[in-house]
C-alpha cells in the first residue's frame, strides 16, 4: 500500500474543487443577483419609511406650532374677553353709582321740597289759627265785630314775623 500523502491533491480534490466553483459560480450568476434585489428593495423601504417619518415629523411640528398659534390666539381672545368684561363691568358700576346718586339727590330734593312744603303749610295753618285767635280776642276785648278786611294788613305782618322766626329756627336746625 502506498502511503498517501494529504498535501498532495489527488483526483478526487480536484472533482471537489471544480464543483465547488461551479456551485459558487451558479450562485454568483443566480442567486447573488436575486439577493441584491433583495436587498435593494429592502433598502429602498427603508429609504422610503425614513423619508415617511422625515415627513411626519415636519408636519407634526407644523402641526405643533399651528396648534400653538391657535391656542395663542385664544388666550389673546380671552384676555381682550376678560379685559371687555371688566370695561363693561366698570361702566356698569359707574352708571349705577351714577343713577344711584342721582336717586338720592332727587329724593332728597323731594324731601326737601316736601320739608319746605310742610312748614309752609304749618306756617299757614298757625298763621290762620293766630289770625282766628286775635280776632276773637280782640271781639272780646272790644266787644263788638272787627272788620276782617282792614286788620288783614296786620295779621299778614304778624305771618311774616311768625315765618321769619320759623325759618331761622329750621335753619338753624338744618346746620
Amino acid at each position: 500500500m502506498i502511503a498517501s500523502n494529504f498535501l498532495v491533491p489527488n483526483g478526487t480534490f480536484i472533482v471537489e474543487i471544480i464543483a465547488f466553483l461551479i456551485v459558487l459560480a451558479v450562485i454568483g450568476w443566480k442567486v447573488v443577483p436575486i439577493l441584491n434585489k433583495a436587498l435593494e428593495e429592502r433598502q429602498g423601504q427603508i429609504k422610503a419609511s425614513l423619508e415617511a417619518a422625515e415627513a411626519a415629523r415636519a408636519e407634526a411640528d407644523a402641526r405643533r406650532r399651528e396648534r400653538e398659534q391657535i391656542l395663542e390666539e385664544a388666550r389673546a381672545q380671552a384676555r381682550e374677553i376678560v379685559a371687555q368684561a371688566n370695561a363693561t363691568a366698570e361702566r356698569l358700576r359707574e352708571e349705577a353709582q351714577r343713577r344711584a346718586q342721582e336717586e338720592h339727590d332727587r329724593i332728597v330734593a323731594s324731601a326737601e321740597q316736601e320739608i319746605a312744603q310742610a312748614r309752609q303749610r304749618a306756617v299757614d295753618e298757625v298763621s290762620a289759627q293766630v289770625g282766628a285767635l286775635v280776632l276773637a280776642v280782640a271781639r272780646q276785648v272790644v266787644g263788638r265785630e272787627v272788620d276782617a278786611e282792614a286788620h288783614r294788613a296786620l295779621l299778614d305782618e304778624a305771618a311774616a314775623a311768625l315765618r321769619a322766626s320759623t325759618d331761622s329756627a329750621a335753619a338753624n336746625a338744618a346746620h
